[in-house]
């Protein structure tokens, strides 16, 4: 059964850093690219960042440019997102997800799913 589970969420303050985390069991995603996406009450899911299966093509977000990344380790078949300056309109669910090719930012075609880590940005 695969099962992909995020940790790290929590509340932190506006221009704070939280690294999230994203770990995938019941089979390996190494020739896979991850994406995170994120989802605030009453609004769309949103699509945060991509990285490729070779963690060596990555792609944000333009709200989130130049404060997250997203990393990779094949070997621990985890994928990560480090966010830095974050505001307050970070606050969201945060959800992970595989797609087989890099480039994807429609949700609609990521194949499995974690079941969200929420973040809390305070003002």
């Amino acid at each position: 059964q695969v099962q992909l589970v995020e940790t790290g969420g929590g509340l932190v303050q506006t221009g704070g850093s939280l690294r999230i985390s994203c770990a995938a069991s019941g089979r390996t995603f190494r020739s896979y690219a991850w994406g995170w996406f994120r989802q605030a009450p009453g609004l769309e899911r949103e699509f945060v960042a991509a990285i490729s299966w070779s963690g060596g093509r990555t792609e944000y977000g333009d709200p989130v440019k130049g404060r997250f990344t997203i990393s990779r380790d094949n070997a621990k078949n985890t994928v990560y997102l480090q966010m830095n300056s974050l505001k307050p309109e970070d606050t969201a669910v945060y959800y992970c997800a595989v797609v087989r090719s890099f480039g994807v930012r429609s949700w609609v075609g990521y194949d499995y799913w974690g079941q969200g880590t929420q973040v809390t940005v305070s003002s």
